[in-house]
């Protein structure tokens, strides 16, 4: 259950001045460094980050491409990840981006792949696909070898996700349309699994400030159920020594830490691995303690890392 704290005047005071519900804010000063900082930068415009494609093009070529279109790029810590500060057109609009060259990616979901470490010729199950940047960022980073399973529902958002492969060139995948919840259907077991988890999408206020006040408590349980038996169901498709990395766009701990932590209590073969990008996760919240591993789990805040908010586990199945 969504644990809820005491207002005090700090809360009630921030959550009127940036247009919160008060037991959001409660929250956030439990669990998230410089909340004054943090909810300052929620009102800004996020940096918008591209993800090269280097199945079509290479970085090199690409950054000059857009230069000579008047654009103004930024490297970043991901080496295919462009910052973009300045565009003179819809970078969603470009021959490029129509080409496949780039795919708007922020940069938070770029580290969730590379927590994966996929390699060529890998068999890899990617468990809430749509609409498929992580998964065409699976396939780049594989070069198009061995195979990739993409499950997504929703025939609608299916079809999405099936433009955008053929757009980026991927052509090691297939899309099902399978709820990640019954993964088990397709007897087989693989070296890396993705849960990039429905969540309540905390960690994208700044792109859709409704989320200050249109989610509750109640959201947030609904969502944590599912995760937990999404997880579970990822865990049990990966084979001994293999990846599952589990990730969210949300702050809640129960989302998060408490989901990888009643993980590792129900199964004994699963460690957690650090990760070089993020603050550490909680192994505390409210009167909660988690297994020690959860400091290997990473956050990512807007203030601080100039992403969406974000959380990432790797877990290693032996």
């Amino acid at each position: 259950m969504t644990l809820i704290f005491s207002e005090s005047a700090e809360s009630t005071g921030l959550a009127a001045r940036y247009g919160y519900d008060r037991w959001l804010v409660s929250r956030f000063l439990e669990y998230v460094p410089g909340v004054q900082d943090f909810m300052e930068k929620m009102e800004r415009p996020p940096t918008q980050y591209i993800r090269v494609n280097t199945l079509k093009t290479s970085r090199k070529e690409l950054e000059a491409r857009l230069r000579s279109k008047g654009f103004e790029l930024k490297r970043t810590i991901m080496p295919e990840v462009l910052a973009v500060e300045k565009a003179p057109i819809a970078t969603g609009a470009t021959n490029e981006y129509l080409f496949g060259h780039y795919y708007m990616q922020d940069l938070s979901s770029c580290i969730a792949v590379d927590a994966l470490d996929v390699s060529k010729d890998q068999a890899v199950l990617d468990v809430a696909a749509a609409p498929g940047g992580k998964t065409t960022l699976i396939a780049q980073k594989m070069e198009n070898t061995g195979s990739i399973i993409a499950l997504e529902p929703n025939e609608k958002r299916a079809r999405a996700m099936s433009f955008n492969l053929a757009r980026c060139g991927v052509y090691n995948t297939c899309i099902l349309r399978m709820d990640g919840m019954h993964a088990e259907q397709l007897q087989m077991k693989f070296d890396r699994v993705l849960l990039d988890a429905p969540c309540s999408c905390e960690g994208v206020i700044a792109k859709d400030a409704t989320r200050k006040t249109s989610h509750t408590p109640q959201d947030v349980d609904h969502c944590a159920n599912r995760q937990n038996k999404l997880i579970e169901a990822a865990a049990m498709m990966v084979k001994p020594g293999g990846i599952l990395v589990y990730a969210t766009c949300s702050f809640a701990p129960e989302e998060n830490e408490i989901v990888v932590d009643r993980l590792l209590q129900k199964f004994g073969n699963i460690a957690v691995e650090p990760l070089k990008y993020g603050s550490s996760g909680l192994t505390r919240f409210g009167d909660l303690t988690f297994d020690s591993q959860l400091k290997n789990t990473r956050r990512l805040y807007p203030h601080i890392h100039d992403t969406t908010g974000f959380f990432i586990a790797r877990l290693r199945v032996s």
